[in-house]
């Protein structure tokens, strides 16, 4: 039976590192099985904020993979300061901390490069493209986003060519946190508006990544929204030896805004009240870590626990999150991100190592976790109960019984996943 064919037009691909090359990384190596044959284009010269060669490995053979050059404004500010690139992977300082270039760059980024800073891709973009859809017979086309562009890119040629389009959001669009950190214009606000009514309503259907982010899009649009949520792939559920300290273990970035003094304060609490604890607590932060982070964990006294390991490759990343002892996640409390799920949380869940969360109220996060068993969540008011469920996890690591049992993990499996996927890609 021959496969169908689905053009899918993406941002990240190897060598791009980061979470955002995840998700269509897994769902290409899966799509074939499901009788769909994956064509990728991206970019062929891209300014990624962080790259990973050894995903490169990870592409599978046979893919057809399209790529045409893009122009981003990175390339020039970088000739002006060396925050652009800072800037570029959303590691954006307090405004009160924000020097006058980096305030003109937010500034700039936010009302001049709509809906992104890569808005110079969707011209060219959709003129290959629709050229090739038309000699290769292609009828279905799938955008991802952020960075939104690619979504314009695919308005387009749902006009141009009337073919069906699916519109996937990792993220949400104007009510994603960084927004109010680009200092925009309330006429930029709106365009932004108008842009993502016009994807949502325009797109055949529309993939997000959480529930709430379904229900924000249901009040926006009629069209069917399905909810596919990021995973895990087979390949991160090897074993590792687990450190001998008591470790605590971030994995990703980590950003100033999402500063959880009140585990900051626990664990100087705990470390002064427990010399066991002390001796033995270890905080491995494992990515890219926001200034203010690191002073805050100072200001704490607990530098001399921290092991700030810096960017490594995902590969790298998954042994450091199977041989902590505890691994933690955080979220900014905000309304905005409660859509938010972070896709280390699932590789995160078959690390078979506990999880503490912290995090806004009635986010999806909550829900996952206590759904599978995999942990416990925190609100920014928990002081207590974060400090004795840390003081009850150092316990059980010191009787050597800190442990965790999933419940239902593998609904989240990269392979279940890409089923769905290919479910909604045959119905179009």
């Amino acid at each position: 039976m021959e496969k169908k064919k689905v053009l899918i037009i993406t941002y990240y691909w190897p060598p791009a590192g980061g979470p955002g090359v995840q998700r269509w990384l897994k769902f290409v190596k899966y799509l074939p099985q499901f009788g769909v044959e994956p064509i990728v284009y991206c970019p062929s010269n891209p300014i990624y904020p962080q790259t990973d060669n050894s995903l490169i490995d990870q592409v599978p053979e046979g893919i057809t993979i399209l790529k045409q050059p893009i122009n981003e404004p990175y390339k020039l500010a970088g000739f002006f300061s060396k925050n652009s690139k800072t800037i570029s992977k959303g590691i954006i300082p307090e405004e009160k901390k924000q020097s006058p270039m980096q305030k003109a760059m937010l500034f700039i980024r936010g009302n001049f490069f709509i809906p992104d800073a890569r808005k110079n891709w969707i011209k060219p973009s959709v003129r290959y493209l629709s050229t090739y859809i038309k000699d290769f017979e292609i009828d279905t086309i799938i955008t991802t986003g952020p960075p939104h562009s690619l979504h314009i890119i695919g308005l387009k040629l749902k006009q141009q060519l009337d073919i069906n389009w699916i519109a996937d959001f990792r993220d949400p669009w104007t009510t994603i946190g960084y927004h109010k950190q680009l200092k925009l214009t309330q006429a930029a606000k709106n365009k932004h508006k108008i842009l993502e009514s016009k994807v949502l309503n325009n797109a055949d259907t529309i993939i997000v990544t959480s529930d709430v982010t379904k229900t924000e899009f249901s009040a926006l649009t009629k069209k069917p929204i399905a909810v596919i949520t990021n995973g895990y792939d087979i390949e991160t559920s090897n074993t590792e030896t687990l450190d001998l300290d008591f470790t605590l273990a971030h994995v990703g970035s980590f950003l100033s805004k999402r500063n959880p003094e009140i585990l900051w304060q626990a664990l100087q609490e705990l470390i002064l009240e427990n010399q066991d604890f002390a001796k033995h607590f270890k905080l491995n932060l494992i990515g890219l870590v926001g200034e203010e982070i690191l002073i805050t964990i100072e200001n704490y006294n607990l530098t001399k626990y921290l092991n700030n390991i810096g960017y490594v490759s995902h590969s790298e990343s998954v042994i450091f999150q199977k041989k902590a002892q505890v691994l933690l996640l955080v979220e900014i409390d905000s309304e905005n991100t409660k859509a938010i799920i972070p896709g280390k949380l699932f590789e995160y869940m078959v690390s078979n190592r506990p999880i503490i969360a912290i995090g806004p109220s009635g986010s999806d996060v909550e829900k996952i976790i206590q759904q599978t068993n995999t942990g416990d969540y925190f609100y920014y008011n928990d002081l207590k109960t974060l400090k004795r469920k840390l003081l009850n996890h150092f316990e059980a690591f010191k009787a050597g019984d800190l442990k965790v049992d999933p419940i239902g993990v593998n609904q989240y499996s990269r392979e279940n996943l890409t089923k769905k996927l290919s479910e909604v890609i045959l119905e179009q």
